[in-house]
């Protein structure tokens, strides 16, 4: 109570019995200023049966009525004893005063070609219900009699640990729908909870109040379209809220917060695979699919395999597949029935385009002779070639100068980083705030002085972003207009597109390395120190430090000392 310190339970000296309930009396569930769990607003008293109908489910934002009877007593405002049951309520007048149990129980006995039989109805009993299960009259005009005879909503009902699964699974057209009403079947503890949770991160990420606002609403549209009420949410389910131009991310953040999502999406690399194979025999696809689930998964038994990137598993099949379509088209169903003679055959005369095919056919003929899917290996001791490596060039200063002189705040910082310290675009996603600190940049475990001209745009860009995004919770140093909102990293496709397509960050870090080692004269250690090369990687670049054509002015014009 206001001005009391301790509540009734920690009373010194006690525990003190609570006063009863201002309003209604009781002497149980006491809450707090003088009123019972019942009865104050900020109070939880769950559900109980409903006063006129005794259906299960009743709450308090209906004075403890379901929805049937809050239309049946403004329909019947006349309380008197029921002429059935002889308890004060409600009661229509039916031929005879009487309550809506009882006009709820006849009705539900009577036969189409039979009158209503109020009193043999109700004789031996009457049957209960579980509030507002019947159809909302505010969406399918009734007639007040009709709309309050119970119907169920919905047949997936969950009981106790059992719960009824769906037989036909449909994908709702939520375009077709529209938003209206989607959102009044979710039910209303679980969406509180969400919306509280929702709240809490926009707090935290900084969301805008529009946001959240389309959270909250997305929230319980997928609450609403549920088959299982209780169930968790797929997240092919979330991404229909695209139809109706509500987020989708923010919603799936929070749901899997919640520990409510269940991820059912088909990855892209699944999709683009299968499209891949599609014009292949049968039992060619399925050989590349033992390959492919052994590329990206790996295998802990043996012959023990580590998953491999993406990258690689897209290249490698991108080499192979012309050779497997000419196969294909020649009448070869299988990888078995390939020779070494047709391996030799198929396979481009010389170059890189040799070279590439081998390894990509080498990788998949490799693995599936370890799993025993191939009988023999028709690439075993074929000779493909390497690939040739390319010269290191430098770039087009006028083209540089100009990007770095760019009014895109991002794009001069990202151009700075590149064309001083020679970072690459995974080191570039991964910066955050805190590795830039007291002139240095801090990467992989190396301490790298920023040059002026770098601190210069790096201060206007961190300018930039405390304006467009103060409040914030990402730690990555470069944002977007998505990733502001949120804590994940930037992509690399956006930082190709703000770089711009006059540029790339490899041509960018080949002309640093290259202008470094012939401004130190072939140093390799310097090398290896200043952009975390390899030894061999690093003698890519001091092999031209006597090639006549990149030799000349430009040559220390990004040199360690700015």
């Amino acid at each position: 109570m206001a001005g009391v310190e301790f509540c009734f339970g920690c009373w010194p000296g006690g525990p003190v019995t609570p006063p009863p309930c201002l309003r209604c009396g009781s002497r149980t569930g006491y809450y707090t200023s003088g009123l019972c769990n019942r009865c104050h607003k900020d109070g939880d008293p769950g559900v109980d049966s409903c006063r006129e109908c005794q259906a299960w489910g009743a709450t308090r934002h209906h004075n403890w009525r379901c929805r049937a009877c809050v239309t049946w007593c403004q329909n019947y405002p006349a309380v008197r004893p029921c002429s059935v049951c002889l308890q004060p309520r409600h009661v229509g007048n039916w031929g005879r005063e009487v309550c809506r149990l009882c006009y709820k129980q006849a009705s539900m006995l009577r036969h189409p070609d039979e009158r209503l039989d109020l009193t043999g109805a109700n004789r031996h009993g009457q049957q209960l219900f579980i509030a507002d299960t019947f159809q909302d009259s505010r969406t399918n005009r009734r007639p007040p009699d009709t709309a309050t005879v119970a119907e169920p909503l919905s047949e997936f009902a969950v009981t106790g640990d059992h719960e009824q699964l769906v037989l036909f699974g449909m994908r709702r057209d939520l375009a077709a729908h529209g938003r209206s009403g989607l959102h009044l079947r979710a039910d209303p503890a679980r969406a509180a909870a969400l919306d509280r949770l929702a709240h809490e991160m926009a707090a935290e990420l900084g969301w805008t109040a529009r946001l959240l606002e389309g959270t909250c609403y997305g929230l319980r549209i997928v609450l609403g379209i549920q088959d299982r009420p209780n169930a968790p949410i797929n997240a092919s389910d979330v991404t229909l809220l695209r139809d109706i131009d509500l987020p989708i991310w923010p919603v799936m953040k929070v749901l899997a917060a919640a520990g409510d999502l269940i991820e059912d999406r088909t990855p892209a690399l699944d999709r683009w695979f299968t499209q891949q194979i599609g014009d292949l025999p049968d039992a060619m696809a399925t050989e590349l699919t033992i390959w492919y689930e052994v590329m990206k998964h790996g295998s802990p038994t043996p012959p023990r395999r580590r998953p491999r990137a993406e990258i690689t598993i897209r290249l490698h099949l991108q080499w192979a597949l012309p050779m497997m379509r000419v196969w294909a088209a020649a009448g070869h169903d299988s990888l078995r029935e390939i020779t070494r003679e047709q391996v030799l055959d198929a396979l481009p005369p010389s170059g890189n385009a040799r070279s590439t095919a081998g390894q990509g056919l080498k990788s998949i003929c490799r693995l599936l002779k370890g799993r025993n899917v191939l009988f023999t290996d028709p690439t075993a001791r074929v000779k493909t070639g390497h690939h040739a490596t390319t010269q290191p060039l430098p770039v087009n200063v006028e083209v540089l100068r100009a990007a770095m002189m760019s009014d895109d705040l991002a794009r001069a910082a990202l151009v700075a980083l590149v064309a001083f310290h020679g970072l690459r675009a995974g080191q570039l996603q991964r910066l955050q705030l805190t590795d830039v600190r007291d002139g240095q940049l801090h990467v992989e475990g190396r301490i790298i002085i920023l040059a002026e001209p770098v601190r210069e745009r790096l201060r206007a860009y961190l300018d930039m972003r405390q304006h467009l995004w103060p409040d914030t919770a990402n730690p990555h140093l470069f944002l977007t207009k998505h990733t502001g909102r949120r804590t994940e990293q930037c992509s690399k496709r956006w930082i190709w597109l703000t770089i711009g397509p006059d540029l790339s960050i490899a041509a960018i870090r080949e002309d640093r390395i290259l202008d470094e080692a012939h401004a130190t004269g072939g140093d390799v250690r310097r090398l290896a120190d200043l952009f975390g090369l390899s030894i061999q990687a690093s003698t890519r670049y001091t092999a031209t430090v006597d090639h006549r054509g990149l030799t000349g002015p430009t040559a220390g014009r990004h040199s360690a000392t700015g």
